[in-house]
């Protein structure tokens, strides 16, 4: 049913399209031109004009051929870097398809892109009957979720959400992810020459490091992790660190673990300032919230017998990690996340099996089945 070549096609001809976060421009038109020539009524929202990025989210709607649930398929257009000048290779020997090891591969999330394109010509040239089919290529989802956050809502009627994002085989279906909240502190000190007065200074990393030797960092419980993503400061070594900046993250699948994690890393921070003296900024973030779908829900029911008429044993977990799910679910559309296939996303080693591939579609074809 799947057909292999066309579909490992499509996928090399989307990931060559550059497409780093923000600019998403290029593949957009692509697929606005694809979803076309399939029957979509295809609209591309103003969320790039709000983001301060090229293109806003495409939004396409195929009408159905009977009655039943309208359901939405989602991936994102945009990939981390370095994303220029992908050249994909098809390793036919271990069944992959990979990059030349000097960029990601751009699977993610390309891989669930080229999965709805081709379940939606399987469905058109066997004439399954299918109800509304909406689908949704979003931009920017890594490091912000601006897309989602910024999607045009009232162009979205689905009773479900399946969002094509999830690393490994497929099968996992993602039900639970956290909440994030950012965390940015400045830390103002005072200069002073550090060989003659360095006593006269106040030294913006000695407060940061008090309040991270003091802080819960990393993993804190089941639900909940906290992390000092960078820090950026100081002017030379003969000068007392004035001043430093900071940015960190909490995430927990409870809010209120977060609440209680977050209030811990400000209070720390403010209280090693205190000590020494410094000035301090803080802000805080919600950045999105967690989301949880029961495990004997609806939609997790309907994936269940799903990957079981695939022979695919079905899995059901939660992840540490956000995505555009979240948002859908904040916006009161019930979504999950599901795994089409990617492995080593964000590296060099970044691949994708065929195989998943290929069962990605499948699945895709099925949930439009049985909707």
């Amino acid at each position: 049913m799947v057909n292999r070549q066309r579909l490992i096609g499509e996928l090399v001809e989307l990931v060559q399209i550059s497409s780093p976060s923000s600019k998403e421009g290029a593949v957009a038109r692509v697929l606005v031109e694809k979803l076309e020539q399939l029957g979509f009524e295809v609209y591309v929202d103003d969320a790039g004009v709000k983001s301060g990025g090229e293109t806003g989210n495409v939004i396409a709607t195929l009408k159905g051929t009977r009655q039943g649930k309208t359901i939405l398929f989602s991936s994102h257009m945009d990939t981390v870097n370095p994303a220029e000048d992908i050249k994909p290779i098809i390793d036919e020997v271990n069944g992959i398809i990979k990059s030349d090891g000097t960029t990601v591969l751009g699977s993610d999330d390309k891989g669930g892109i080229a999965a709805i394109l081709e379940a939606i010509r399987i469905i058109k040239e066997n004439n399954i009957e299918h109800g509304d089919i909406q689908v949704v290529f979003s931009i920017w989802e890594e490091g912000g979720l601006f897309g989602a956050k910024y999607l045009d809502y009232s162009k979205v009627n689905a009773d479900f959400a399946f969002v094509l994002d999830g690393g490994g085989a497929p099968g996992k279906i993602i039900v639970k992810a956290p909440a994030q909240d950012s965390i940015e502190v400045k830390i103002k000190g005072k200069p002073a020459h550090a060989g003659l007065v360095p006593e006269e200074g106040i030294s913006a990393i000695m407060v940061a490091s008090r309040a991270i030797e003091n802080m819960k960092l990393l993993r804190i419980d089941e639900d909940t992790t906290a992390n000092i993503g960078t820090i950026k400061g100081g002017v030379a070594t003969n000068i007392v660190m004035p001043e430093l900046e900071i940015l960190a993250e909490a995430r927990s699948l409870d809010n209120s673990k977060l609440d209680v994690q977050t209030q811990h890393m400000v209070d720390t921070f403010k209280q090693a300032a205190d000590d020494f003296g410094a000035e301090i900024e803080i802000k805080t973030k919600r950045m999105y919230e967690a989301f949880s779908v029961d495990e004997n829900d609806e939609i997790v029911n309907m994936l269940k017998k799903i990957f079981s008429k695939m022979n695919i044993e079905p899995t059901v977990i939660s992840t540490g990690g956000g995505s555009d799910t979240n948002i859908l679910n904040a916006n009161g559309i019930k979504a999950v996340n599901l795994s089409v296939g990617m492995e080593k996303a964000h590296t060099l080693e970044e691949y994708i099996a065929i195989e998943d591939l290929m069962n990605s579609a499948k699945m895709v074809v099925e949930i439009i089945r049985e909707a």
